[in-house]
């Protein structure tokens, strides 16, 4: 008897993600990664959320939004706040985290696996009411960065940990490949599929 295939959604929290691989050292390759998860088993939904800078009229990430949103992802942003802290430096302050819970929750009953690509603490009381509803949760992120990318009480409450460093190989853009015209956003709304992803993320935001 054929067994069904395991249905999966992936919860990306983008600057999370960011600044666990660039402290490791590479970047993501959006494409390779939902393949990576599509050969484990049926992507229901691949989520990817971020805030952005109000009034930017050029924002680094958005020609990796535009690829995202037009090859199987569902982005998902909001605006970041600016501020001036106490030395008189302009911060940026912003994050996703009830949105990503909102959506988890809603489709908690429709999943078999949650793959949450995040280490923040704060998910830890996410991950267990997930798991009350009989889903499985698997946390990716680093053990392997000074300190530690993901939270100690986040892995132990996940099903599963998967280090980025054991996905890199399968994950990973080729240091070496060329982005060209990829470092500018579509300029037309045609469902057209650039040959691959821009490199990075959310640098904006990855110090938040």
């Amino acid at each position: 008897m054929v067994q069904p295939m395991e249905k999966i959604a992936l919860f990306i929290d983008g600057a999370n993600l960011y600044s666990a691989t660039k402290s490791l050292g590479f970047d993501i390759d959006y494409k390779r990664l939902l393949k990576e998860f599509q050969s484990r088993g049926y992507v229901l939904r691949a989520f990817y959320y971020t805030t952005l800078v109000e009034d930017n009229e050029y924002s680094s990430i958005r020609p990796l939004l535009d690829w995202l949103d037009y090859n199987g992802y569902s982005v998902v942003t909001k605006p970041a706040r600016e501020f001036t802290d106490s030395q008189g430096r302009r911060r940026v302050r912003g994050n996703m985290d009830i949105e990503l819970a909102v959506n988890a929750m809603e489709l908690a009953a429709h999943v078999d696996h949650i793959v949450l690509f995040s280490g923040d603490g704060d998910f830890r009381s996410l991950v267990e009411a997930v798991q009350r509803k009989g889903v499985r949760v698997s946390v990716v992120s680093s053990v392997n960065t000074q300190p530690p990318m993901i939270a100690d009480e986040l892995r132990r409450q996940a099903d599963a940990f998967i280090d980025l460093v054991d996905l890199q190989a399968r994950i990973g853009r080729d240091p070496n490949e060329r982005t060209g015209r990829m470092s500018e956003p579509p300029r037309f709304m045609e469902r057209r599929s650039p040959p691959s992803p821009p490199a990075g993320g959310d640098e904006e935001l990855a110090d938040r």
